[in-house]
């Protein structure tokens, strides 16, 4: 019937409207069903039909087009869309009445379309954009996509990767309409992106498509985006373009910041499938930037974005989520819709079955929204009730077939103590994005992850309540371990140290549960009544832990338990974690050992996921060989730089000691006996010493005692008055505690504003007691002379040391500026290091010596915020973190590099560091052993890493306790490199530039060379040979020497 009626109008193209109102009355009527016959074929050929005489058949065709859309309502669509091309087409007829009748019919057929039908229009319509057709016919499709934009904008949002690329041509199109309406629908399309990281980009990035000189200014602009929203296909379809057209650009610069925006955005992407359409546009452009480029560290920032994209492209290969299958989708609604499904309905359920996909690709199963969109095409062959019945058939079998493969659970029987999803930020750093954990009672973690990952600030985030999702205090205790003892209680007995523990009150417990708790860890009765500040590094840990379990922790949150612990120590620690059977661990530590013995599982920090696997750290290292990086004492790209020892007058050879320790002895206040006893040792620049000992030996101790943090209580401790000394203490944040509100640029800046290390001048060999601040008051007898210039003795009393020295040659000592109460500064005068030290002033002199120290330092590189962050990152910490975070925030391992790069800062000759692998990762400390090999001065460090020591120190401190329960020395190593590198001679390069304060580098001028009385006469003679052979001879020949 339909048919016949729509012939009718064919037949009568000039005077169609009768014809054309009994279509839509007989379709408003009949619906699907009046199309069961021949009707859509024969519009099609007629709008198809190219002949000058059959204009007017054509627009008859548009019009009963539109009365079909009109009347027969969404069952409609599935012969509606298929004809949308042939529309389309007639956009560009020669014809304007067929243009106008095309211009009607467009809107007309998306008019009723539900929103998940988009991704069955899209297609037609990008084909219809094609440079192959009219520009009227792009023009039109690009109208209807709109107007699609418009009234299903998230759907066409997730079209966008196939739609970008398509309307970015026509944006650059030779024919203006093309280019203007091109750029309209891009505005529309793009107006449902759900990312508000680059939403205030996305104009001027549609721009850029436009007029490619705004290239490099929209990828700055997308630089300063702060990403940390999830990135989809929608976001990634709009981005990609423009950093593929940045890679292309002739700047380095821009080139980095593409790879920089890439490296961000791609860690961001929860499904590895909404990044795999880009990938070979990508990886190859960043190949071969990583390649070509020539400033290193751009090529660094590319080679790391190349690599994670890299990662993702695994991803893809392995990914287990599935996209519903049209043909799958289409056999399950025939299956269940039941009766026969005859070639007209078959053209329904093959669009339903188009519909379904759409919703199980925009993960939606909701069977509402199912029958919202779906069950409209089937009513017209089966009731409505039947309909709905089948949609929730598919919908489950669709939830079966579509399920991504479960990894097998092997703890069924296990207590689930946590199964959360978080996202977790650093102030603007995201450090964990979407990411799930799942923790069970009685399972011990392994936490991995490079230096700056998160991983210590996920433990705090978990201490502190801050994990969205985790479990409260109130259902599940959780205790952070970390053997920082608070400065306010250092000075308490261990049992009130614990006992005053805010937690520790909270629960009430007993003074008595303490002390056994304390027992049952080792403690004695004695160590128990003495100061924390007593304990080494190992009692310390088991203080903490002791602290830990009084609060019967359900989860212990473990930060690099075994830090400071010696060979006994540390398996001690282990079998005690091992033996917690209902308490869970999660396990901070770059111990390998420790991780193998202990884990259950390991959890790996990467591209902002929280990985899980079952097993040791071999089982996991088996499964992922890159893990053994964490874990290998090397570094592939970090280097630290240590700044190069300057020049000490009078030293010539290497082995000259610079720092001396002769019979020394120290005891602790409150004990009877010594700490440690006839020690006797010397550090030159040659030195690579390693000490070593049990815990409690005495080691520290011995180093306080070597660095002036202590005086011995015999015996006697000497350093040359030029030498520069770095000192990281064991408890390394003992140096920065009382400044975590700076920045460690500014902690820097303060310590040395005053052309002095404030650290070394507050050491207690560096300050006055009151004796001798008394004895520095008293007049002393110098000479003098009358007004008949007689030599007379006088008294007069010395105000203070200036600062200034100078070296008497002749008595091979120094003489330092003093100021006498009284007189002005024409009185001052000098005097000699042997009186002043008789009369009391042997730590004054000291602090003129530091501050003499310091000058050439000072005078190399001044202390400016730019000098301060470069020395920073050559410790590795980054400008980020050492400039705009303060130090409270910083991880443990960037507060170790803090500490370093302050010590280091007057370019020590020697450099003597305590436990300096607490904290830092496999990397940090592969770039701190090869620093520490270029370094030309001496270093000094306590260590229980035996990979560490064994690979730098050749010469070894043995510190253990005898029967006397004292500590005694022992000193070993190999006598033949020794002896050798101590007879090296001295040299130290020549400084070549400067930094001045206001950035500038200005260029030294070497000092003139002094020729001996043989090397004159050879240059004379050379000199007057080539006047003798009419050789041009200059004066700046000699400008060199003399």
């Amino acid at each position: 019937m339909a048919s016949a009626i729509v012939q009718k109008i064919l037949d009568s193209p000039d005077a169609p409207e009768v014809a054309v109102a009994e279509l839509g009355a007989f379709i408003k009527t009949n619906a699907v069903k009046g199309l069961n016959d021949d009707t859509v074929e024969k519009l099609v050929a007629a709008m198809e039909d190219g002949n000058k005489k059959k204009a007017a058949q054509r627009s008859a065709a548009l019009k009963a087009f539109v009365a079909i859309c009109e009347n027969i309502g969404v069952s409609g669509d599935p012969y509606i869309v298929p004809m949308l091309g042939a529309v389309l087409k007639l956009y560009s007829d020669k014809e304007k009445s067929v243009r106008a009748s095309a211009e009607l019919a467009g809107p007309a057929a998306i008019a009723s379309v539900p929103p998940y039908a988009t991704k069955t229009i899209v297609p037609v319509l990008l084909t219809s954009m094609d440079s192959s057709n009219r520009s009227g016919t792009v023009v039109g499709a690009l109208t209807v996509l709109a107007q699609l934009a418009e009234t299903a904008a998230s759907q066409v949002a997730q079209c966008l990767p196939e739609i970008v690329p398509v309307v970015s041509g026509c944006m650059v199109d030779i024919t203006d309409a093309v280019k203007t309406v091109a750029r309209t629908t891009m505005d529309k399309s793009c107006v449902a992106i759900n990312n508000k990281d680059i939403e205030k980009v996305v104009p001027n990035i549609i721009a850029a498509v436009s007029d490619i000189s705004l290239v490099p200014e929209t990828i700055h602009a997308l630089a300063s985006c702060t990403f940390v929203q999830s990135v989809e296909g929608a976001a990634l379809a709009i981005v990609v373009p423009l950093l593929a057209r940045g890679l292309k650009e002739k700047e380095t610069s821009i080139k980095r910041q593409c790879a920089k925006i890439i490296a961000n955005m791609s860690k961001l992407v929860d499904h590895p499938m909404e990044a795999a359409a880009f990938l070979p546009e990508l990886l190859p452009a960043l190949d071969k930037a990583r390649i070509e480029i020539s400033d290193p560290e751009a090529r660094d920032v590319c080679d790391q974005a190349y690599m994670q994209l890299q990662r993702i492209e695994m991803q893809v290969k392995t990914d287990k989520s599935k996209k519903a299958d049209h043909a799958l989708v289409a056999s399950h609604v025939t299956k269940h819709i039941g009766g026969d499904v005859d070639a007209h309905m078959a053209k329904s359920v093959d669009f339903a079955a188009s519909i379904i996909c759409a919703l199980c690709d925009s993960n939606q199963y909701d069977i509402a929204k199912w029958n919202t969109n779906a069950v409209q095409y089937l009513t017209s062959f089966r009731s409505e009730a039947e309909v709905k019945k089948c949609l929730q058939a598919v919908l489950d079998q669709c939830i079966i077939d579509l399920a991504p493969e479960a990894d097998v659970e092997e703890e069924e029987d296990a207590e689930e103590l946590c199964n959360c999803k978080f996202t977790l930020a650093y102030g603007a750093k995201i450090l964990l994005h979407n990411t799930e954990m799942k923790l069970l009672r009685g399972f011990r973690y392994g936490l991995l992850g490079g230096n700056d990952s998160g991983k210590t600030t996920l433990m705090r985030a978990i201490a502190n309540e801050q994990v969205e999702g985790f479990p409260p205090a109130s259902e599940l205790r959780t205790v952070f371990v970390e053997a920082d003892i608070i400065g306010d209680l250092s000075d308490l007995p261990c049992i009130d140290y614990i006992y005053h523990d805010e937690k520790i009150k909270a629960s009430a417990i007993p003074r008595e549960d303490i002390k056994s708790m304390l027992s049952s860890v080792g403690f004695t009765e004695t160590m128990i009544e003495q100061p924390v500040t007593f304990l080494s590094g190992g009692w310390r840990m088991k203080l903490a832990l002791a602290r830990a379990m009084l609060q019967r922790a359900d989860i212990l949150l473990m930060d690099e338990p075994t830090n400071h612990l010696d060979v006994l120590n540390v398996q001690w620690t282990m079998d005690y974690i091992t033996s917690l059977k209902e308490v869970t661990s999660v396990i901070v530590s770059h111990d390998s050992k420790l991780l193998d013995q202990c884990c259950t599982h390991i959890m790996e920090i990467k591209d902002l996921k929280l990985h899980t696997t079952k097993g040791n750290l071999s089982d996991f290292v088996a499964k992922n060989p890159d893990a053994k990086a964490y874990f290998e004492l090397k570094s592939s790209k970090l280097t630290f730089n240590f700044p190069q020892p300057g020049f000490i007058e009078g030293v010539k050879s290497k082995g000259k000691a610079l720092m001396k320790m002769v019979k020394c002895e120290f005891t602790y206040p409150v004990n009877q006996k010594p700490t440690i006893t006839d020690v006797t040792v010397q550090v030159s620049l040659s030195s690579r010493v390693a000490c070593v000992g049990i815990n409690g030996a005495g080691k520290s101790t011995m180093i306080k005692l070597l660095t002036g943090e202590m005086v011995p209580t015999k015996g006697t401790v000497w350093k040359h008055p030029n030498a520069r000394v770095a000192y990281v203490a064991q408890h390394a944040f003992h140096h920065i505690e009382q400044h975590l509100t700076k920045t460690p640029n500014e902690y820097i800046r303060w310590r040395y504003e005053h052309g002095e290390d404030r650290e070394a001048t507050q050491k207690v060999t560096m300050m006055l007691t009151e004796e001798e601040e008394r004895i520095a008051k008293l007049p002393v007898s110098i000479d003098s002379v009358d007004a008949k210039g007689n030599v007379i003795k006088i008294k007069r009393t010395i105000e203070r040391l200036t600062g200034a020295r100078k070296d008497d040659k002749k008595n091979k000592e120094y003489l330092y500026e003093v100021a006498w109460e009284g007189l002005g500064y024409e009185g001052n005068t000098f005097m000699s290091q042997a009186k002043l030290g008789k009369i009391g002033f042997l730590k004054h002199m000291k602090l003129v010596d530091e501050k003499v120290t310091m000058r050439e330092g000072a005078y190399k590189r001044p202390l400016t915020q730019v000098n301060v962050e470069k020395h920073l990152e050559d410790v590795g910490l980054d400008r980020e973190f050492g400039s705009h975070h303060r130090m409270s925030a910083l991880s443990g391992g960037q507060k170790v590099k803090v500490v370093l790069a302050s010590s280091l800062w007057n370019q020590p000759h020697i450099i003597i560091l305590d436990e300096p692998t607490n904290y830092l990762d496999r990397e940090s400390l592969g770039a701190l052993a090869t620093a520490i090999e270029k370094f030309e001065g001496g270093v000094v460090m306590i260590t229980h890493n035996n990979d560490f020591c064994s690979k730098l120190c050749p010469e070894t401190w043995v510190l253990e306790k005898k029967d006397d329960d004292i500590g005694h020395l022992d000193c070993k190593g190999d006598p033949e490199w020794m002896k050798h590198v101590a007879a090296e001679k001295v040299e130290f390069k020549a400084m070549e530039e400067m930094i001045d304060a206001f950035g500038n580098t200005v260029k030294v001028k070497a000092p003139k060379k002094v020729l001996s009385r043989q090397e004159k006469k050879k240059r004379a003679k050379i000199r007057a040979a080539k006047i003798s052979n009419g050789e041009e001879v200059s004066d700046e020949e000699e400008e060199d020497w003399e």
